[in-house]
């Protein structure tokens, strides 16, 4: 299905978090206690409180013709013995080191399928062994077997809507009883996760439903998987809680194993490693020397992009609109470059700064309320929620002065005022300590 595979980037962010952290390198502290997210353990590993099963519950609205897609994904761990230890070939230090293959299992099942009864998929992931000969040593990866279960179940949401229930549970079924963790992981599935995508059907956001569907999507059940709503027909049954549709930022140039760094920090701390440090991090894992080669090699225009970037969430008032003007905008006759052909604003000034957007005037800007044009200047009435800030009583129903109208970087307005009996109103005018409402909360006189 075309929308499981434009939500893989996604998804291999996550089968890929924690995997390896700088430094990059098997003698590091950090990379001794390895796969915290996702790991789903053998029923009889019980040192550590760590699952053997996940369960993800959303909803869905779907035709008759239907047909989820599930892809389950996960690491399946291999042990990397390397003979003699520390084999040195072609200037690369190679190190016993436990690696980690990507493992999918696909299903197809029509939704109404799923209402009639629950279907239940098994798999056994065989184990392997080899050998590869590396000039004077040798290397042996081994794999130890899995038994995994897939559940899946669906039914009707309770109404006239025609919703659906779906439930996805993913269980390691491995027969072993052994107390080291480092022996558990080799026999677990490590983050792992469910991409599921809809034929002829939409999911709906359980962080924003709709209103019909509000009471059951607090009544589902997510136990150590959130859905993640990727686009309206694929979801990520994720490890890890994301927003829904999230996406990778386009500056970044590959994976760095930490989504809770900045890749700007990980690239700096990356290319002040000693060159040992990066002859023991190559030796580790191949997937950590295509990280050191990388940033090696990388350009400096790309580490520049790392630096930052400017990105609306929403339309706003000038930011969207084409570049009408010819010469750079001037303020205090200072030049204020103009907004770049990717739609980021290169600015003399903070982006804060009402001079970087001459689209912004907080001085003479409008607002429409209640169909009164309301400027600095105007009076109105203040009528606050009271629900972010217990002083509102205090203003509530007393008259105030606008003294600007604002826009933050959300694309929502603010009315800065001053109150009418204030004895201090003149001096918050003169050093901008204004209150500030939203429009909906105050009626113009």
């Amino acid at each position: 299905m075309r929308g499981l595979n434009a939500a893989r980037q996604i998804a291999d962010a996550v089968l890929y978090e924690g995997y390896l952290l700088y430094p990059y390198r098997a003698s590091a502290a950090k990379n001794k206690v390895r796969w915290q997210f996702g790991v789903l353990v053998p029923p009889g590993f019980t040192a550590t409180s760590e699952p053997s099963a996940s369960r993800t519950e959303c909803l869905l609205e779907a035709g008759a013709d239907a047909v989820l897609h599930l892809r389950l994904r996960f690491l399946h761990v291999q042990a990397r013995r390397v003979d003699p230890e520390g084999l040195v070939v072609d200037g690369v230090q190679h190190r016993t080191f436990d690696e980690a293959v990507e493992a999918e299992i696909d299903a197809d099942i029509p939704v109404m399928d799923l209402l009639a009864a629950p279907h239940t998929i098994e798999r056994i992931v065989p184990a392997r062994r080899w050998g590869e000969e590396l000039g004077p040593g040798r290397i042996m990866r081994t794999r130890w077997p899995l038994r995994l279960e897939l559940r899946v179940r669906a039914e009707p949401v309770p109404g006239p809507y025609g919703g659906i229930r779906l439930a996805v549970e993913v269980g390691n079924t491995t027969a072993w009883d052994g107390e080291d963790r480092e022996a558990a992981l080799r026999r677990s599935l490590v983050a792992a996760h469910v991409l599921l995508g809809l034929t002829h059907g939409r999911f709906l956001s359980l962080r924003d439903p709709p209103e019909w569907a509000r009471q059951a999507a607090e009544a589902c059940r997510n136990e150590h998987a959130w859905p993640v709503l990727i686009q309206d027909d694929v979801v990520l049954a994720s490890p890890i809680i994301l927003d829904d549709r999230p996406s990778i930022a386009p500056e970044s140039p590959g994976d760095l194993f930490d989504g809770t760094e900045i890749d700007e920090i990980l690239t700096l701390r990356t290319l002040a490693l000693t060159d040992a440090e990066k002859r023991e991090a190559r030796g580790t894992d191949p997937r950590a020397a295509e990280i050191i080669d990388r940033v090696d090699a990388m350009p400096p225009e790309v580490l520049a992009r790392l630096h930052g970037a400017i990105r609306s969430p929403g339309p706003r008032r000038g930011w969207d609109e084409p570049v009408q003007r010819d010469e750079p905008v001037q303020h205090d006759s200072e030049p204020v470059q103009q907004r770049t052909e990717d739609g980021v604003f290169e600015v003399d000034r903070p982006w804060w700064d009402p001079g970087a957007d001459a689209s912004v005037s907080p001085e003479t800007d409008s607002v429409v309320i209640a169909g009164v044009p309301v400027a600095r200047g105007a009076k109105l009435r203040l009528r606050p929620s009271g629900r972010s800030d217990a002083q509102d009583m205090f203003v509530a129903g007393r008259t105030a002065t606008v003294e600007a109208v604002l826009m933050d970087v959300d694309g929502a307005t603010h009315l800065a005022v001053t109150l009418d009996d204030d004895p201090g109103a003149d001096i918050r005018r003169e050093q901008g300590r204004f209150l500030y409402f939203g429009p909906e909360e105050v009626e113009p006189l």
